[in-house]
């Protein structure tokens, strides 16, 4: 066998896609350390409420969006490690309701010890997911390093007045979700050699694709917030969203689309440190029912890489948002609903039918 036949990208790293982000928790007491950003009023979305990118407007009818993102690899095939890699940097523009426009690449490759064509596949398979957004490759930066690590600084164009950030959400809106949970868990099984060939392409082509038809599909209906779910899970990015618009969000566990044996993988072990984390750092924030085992806690907070949209919708609009969605071919569900801005402000709560 040759090298590339033996190459195992997961085993290069302890953690693997979105995993690899620093927790929440830890993140936001640095951030907290800083001193202010000099206030800029072109400035239109910032560090403030933890959204997916920043937009700065260029003038009243134009402005970038723009964000970074990069990892370990997730998966062991390099030209799915890029591809995943490059829908999950540029799918926070899509969150956002932008436009992407150019990509940079980030790159650290142990160029000595492996093979030059692992790289030129992982960027090949970049290439074509950029390619299928309708952006342009500009460039980048690589450095020799022992753990492979992919990644992309997208920018992005939006009108001013059509920005979807996560602090938009309105008492009354249906909360939509565009792809299944489960990711970290499968991936983390993959790592453990306990998915079929079969499960790994599923779970494969669920991070590989692009966000791009759902963006273009909630364009047409009121959405009034927006995020994508990765790395800090379901839950966390839900809170961000409910902390930024001070609302509460109530989910409800049994709509919530999950990746096929998930559960079953949970309960062997092969939760990722990641989702852990994400749970600990959620849990006073969240009211669980009594009914809901550790289990179906941790799913709901699985640390997940190049996850779906989390869309706030007008209630009127949301069947046919959904019903939309769905024709499309896109897993969505139609999860939760804001319930209100009351005392308890900024907080979730679980149903478990």
């Amino acid at each position: 066998m040759t090298q590339m036949e033996k190459i195992k990208l997961t085993s290069l790293s302890s953690k693997g896609g979105c995993g690899c982000k620093i927790g929440p928790g830890d993140l936001r007491q640095v951030i907290d350390s800083l001193p202010p950003a000099v206030p800029n009023p072109n400035l239109l979305v910032g560090l403030d409420t933890s959204d997916d990118a920043g937009v700065y407007k260029l003038t009243d009818e134009l402005a970038i969006v723009q964000t970074v993102d990069f990892f370990t690899p997730i998966v062991d095939d390099p030209y799915s490690f890029g591809q995943i890699a490059a829908a999950n940097a540029i799918s926070d523009i899509y969150a956002m309701g932008g436009t992407p426009l150019t990509v940079l690449n980030i790159v650290a490759f142990p160029i000595t010890t492996l093979d030059k064509q692992v790289l030129a596949d992982i960027l090949r398979g970049a290439s074509d997911k950029v390619k299928e957004a309708g952006a342009t490759l500009v460039g980048g930066h690589s450095i020799d390093d022992k753990e492979p690590k992919f990644g992309m600084a997208v920018t992005g164009t939006i009108h001013p007045d059509r920005i979807r950030t996560n602090a938009g959400a309105r008492p009354g809106d249906k909360l939509i979700l565009t792809k299944p949970i489960g990711v970290g868990i499968m991936t983390t099984s993959i790592k453990k050699d306990q998915l079929s060939e079969e499960e790994i392409a599923r779970v494969t082509n669920v991070m590989a694709a692009l966000n791009k038809t759902s963006a273009e599909i909630m364009s047409k209906y009121e959405v009034h917030g927006c995020t994508d779910v990765t790395g800090f899970g379901l839950l966390g990015h839900a809170l961000e969203m409910a902390k930024g618009s001070q609302t509460v969000i109530t989910l409800s566990y049994e709509r919530v689309p999950v990746l096929p044996r998930t559960r079953e993988l949970a309960s062997l072990g092969f939760v990722p440190g990641g989702t852990k984390n994400n749970f600990a750092h959620v849990s006073g924030d969240v009211t669980f029912p009594d009914s809901m085992d550790q289990i179906d806690r941790w799913i709901l907070c699985d640390a997940v890489t190049s996850g779906g949209l989390l869309i706030s919708v007008e209630e009127s609009q949301a069947e046919a948002l959904l019903a939309e969605l769905l024709n499309a071919g896109i897993e969505a569900g139609l999860i939760g609903e804001v319930t209100g801005k009351d005392e308890g402000a900024g907080r979730i709560i679980v149903k478990h039918e």
